[in-house]
């Protein structure tokens, strides 16, 4: 479960918010326009962030990869968007 601190940390000038709750956050990077869906189920422990990615809001989502924080999904977001933004190399 995210918590109130958690969700008030999300950068609103970096990502455009588009749903928060409590165990799903959903933003659009304002850098590449690509969506993240971010769940956190709480299984199989506490703390376990399973992150989506789509490039545009008509394409579906898939699965990106595992996190352990809100934070270092974020962290990897960002990562990608720079990987994005430098012609997608590292």
């Amino acid at each position: 479960m995210f918590n109130a601190e958690e969700l008030n940390s999300i950068d609103r000038k970096y990502f455009n918010v588009i749903a928060v709750n409590e165990y799903d956050v959903t933003v659009m990077s304002r850098n590449t326009g690509h969506y993240w869906y971010m769940h956190n189920p709480e299984y199989p422990e506490q703390g376990t962030i399973i992150l989506f990615h789509r490039h545009s809001g008509s394409l579906p989502y898939h699965y990106q990869k595992r996190e352990k924080s809100l934070r270092s999904a974020v962290r990897y977001i960002r990562k990608h968007d720079r990987f994005q933004l430098n012609g997608r190399k590292w």
